[in-house]
């Protein structure tokens, strides 16, 4: 189907800006640039408790922010959250207009971590960081307002990826117990003959250019073979949390997003995804800006709430 009218609008917006391509940039520049186009998008909805705070890391501290939207003493299930931006941008505030809406929209606690990034902490950083923070979260729940046996991972994009390999180093450590993985438009294999990276390697933000700027960045050659960057190339993939994965039609990630979740059901996991027409790599997640996106957002959080039991 063509894009979707606000999406499109939302091109046409960005177009006439006729911004520098971040694959132009260097990684610093880069990450100062995604700050400055942050700073002017709209907030997200308000939220009754927002609590910054920091946990141990492998190689240092690591921040993070709970989002709480449901007053109240009760101990509420918890949402461990990895932000996007391709293992190089972001941070743990970079995507909190969408963490403030899954806040809101399941009622469960949303703790967003920060990891390290690359090119200064190159794969497996980002991996061993976060599965560090699945550790503390489920050991430190209590004091955050949360419960740890109901716990679920979620992540957009590169932080897809890490909650797809934390969810896989957790079966393979005995724990945390994860509740489920909900996954927005992650990356889970290194494949440049997919069809959707063809069919959308250019004007739809996310770029093949970039994406291979983003990897080249992260992962050297050698290791994209390795399931810690690429979950999908698990040879056992039994026995991991159900899932729910989102894709995009124009979206370079699409085709590997959408196998993974086939591969999960193959080796009998409750997997499944949704196929979001006529919207790009990054519009689900734009709160407030691209309306027509909130569809994909409040799927997520009907699958967070089964998965946690709310």
């Amino acid at each position: 189907m063509p894009l979707q009218p606000d999406v499109q609008a939302l091109l046409d917006r960005i177009a006439a800006l006729d911004l520098p391509p971040l694959d132009s940039m260097s990684a610093e520049a880069a990450r100062e640039f995604s700050i400055q186009l942050a700073a002017t998008r709209p907030p997200g909805p308000d939220l009754d408790q927002i609590v910054d705070g920091v946990l141990p890391g492998p190689a240092g501290d690591l921040d993070y922010r709970a989002y709480r939207a449901v007053t109240g003493s009760d101990l509420l299930p918890v949402v461990l959250y990895f932000h996007g931006g391709g293992w190089v941008l972001g941070g743990t505030i970079s995507d909190d207009p969408l963490c403030r809406d899954l806040a809101v929209r399941t009622g469960a606690l949303v703790v967003s971590v920060n990891y390290r990034h690359a090119p200064e902490h190159r794969f497996p950083a980002a991996i061993d960081d976060g599965f560090a923070a699945l550790g503390w979260v489920a050991d430190n729940a209590a004091s955050l307002g949360g419960d740890a046996s109901r716990l679920a991972v979620c992540g957009w994009s590169a932080g897809g990826n890490v909650a797809a390999v934390v969810a896989q180093l957790a079966r393979d450590a005995g724990g945390p117990s994860i509740a489920g993985q909900v996954l927005l438009t992650p990356t889970t294999d290194y494949d440049p003959t997919r069809p959707s990276m063809s069919e959308n390697a250019e004007g739809y933000v996310l770029t093949a250019k970039l994406m291979n700027w983003f990897y080249d960045h992260y992962v050297d050659e050698a290791d994209r073979a390795d399931p810690r960057f690429a979950p999908i190339r698990n040879p056992n993939l039994v026995g991991l949390p159900p899932a729910f994965i989102v894709t995009c039609e124009f979206d370079p990630l699409r085709d590997e997003g959408e196998a993974y979740a086939r591969a999960l059901a193959a080796a009998g996991v409750d997997a499944r995804f949704r196929r979001f027409d006529g919207h790009l790599h990054t519009t689900l997640g734009q709160v407030d800006v691209v309306p027509s996106g909130a569809a994909g957002r409040a799927a997520m959080a009907e699958a967070l709430k089964g998965f946690l039991g709310l």
